[in-house]
């Protein structure tokens, strides 16, 4: 399709070493390349982004199997969305310099967020990530993409909202999902279908107003708001506060003798503002 080139730092390697914990995931990290499932104006897209130069000086050849010219701008425009080849990773760079977090930002210079393919399966992810460790959260997750959703060019597509809706909890159990779990997710993809939750209207809105939307619906809380504000939809100020593993990150990294509390967390957060998240993901990249 064509070579792009971005602003550096970005190290393509480490978000590959990130996505391939994910089993869904269709890349090869020798080759530095991942294969992208896009929908566009219906159509199920599959985008190769394959990485040509270096951290410093990133380029990147995207091969598409969609011979249609007229979505080139559009897919072109939903993998830097995903890829946040728009963000300059250097100003946030210089800003942690001076912070507590330099030493997490000089080890993994050039870590972008790289966000979930899509909002909804974002959402979806989220819900069934709750309270597992993350190995069998990624199981379960390729157990209901693989069981409900489809393949094309060796790539995995999460199942539309319409078949999710149609599911029953019996049949989720089946995959190990706990009944509330599978309500959750089954409630989540009729309130889309039934035109009561945009997905796509939530681009445009305000983080209070995607937390207002969001909190009202049945097994969504703010830890999962979060995330998805975070890796569903790139929101670049957001710090989970009650995330055990930012806790326990802030707690190696500071050589405390015990988790920060609440209190303590939030003295730090002025210092890192208005990049919370990228504080966020060095401080988890830490621990993995």
């Amino acid at each position: 399709m064509q070579t792009r080139h971005i602003q550096g730092p970005y190290n393509f390697d480490l978000v590959l070493s990130r996505l391939a914990l994910d089993p869904l995931h269709n890349l090869h990290k020798e080759e530095r390349w991942v294969k992208v499932p896009l929908r566009i104006k219906n159509k199920h897209i599959v985008v190769k982004v394959q990485a040509t130069g270096t951290t410093d000086n990133p380029t990147f050849y995207l091969e598409v199997d969609e011979i249609d010219s007229s979505l080139h701008n559009l897919i072109y425009k939903e993998i830097s969305r995903i890829f946040r080849w728009d963000v300059s990773l250097l100003a946030i760079h210089e800003h942690f310099q001076k912070t507590k977090l330099k030493s997490l930002f000089d080890e993994h210079y050039g870590t972008p967020i790289v966000l979930d393919f899509h909002p909804y399966n974002s959402l979806i992810k989220c819900i069934i990530h709750q309270q597992l460790n993350l190995k069998f959260a990624f199981t379960l997750t390729q157990r209901f993409v693989t069981t409900y959703g489809f393949q094309k060019g060796g790539v995995w597509f999460y199942p539309l909202p319409e078949t999710v809706a149609k599911l029953t909890v019996a049949e989720l159990r089946e995959l190990q999902f706990s009944t509330r779990k599978a309500e959750y997710i089954i409630d989540l993809s009729k309130e889309i279908i039934n035109g009561h939750l945009d997905i796509d209207s939530l681009y445009e809105k305000s983080d209070e107003q995607i937390m207002e939307e969001l909190i009202r619906l049945r097994g969504i809380g703010q830890w999962t708001i979060q995330n998805v504000l975070l890796f569903g939809l790139g929101r670049n100020n957001l710090f989970p506060i009650a995330d055990i593993g930012i806790q326990n990150a802030i707690k190696k990294l500071l050589e405390l003798e015990q988790k920060p509390s609440k209190e303590e967390m939030e003295m730090m957060m002025p210092e890192w503002q208005p990049y919370l998240s990228y504080a966020s993901l060095y401080l988890w990249r830490s621990m993995e």
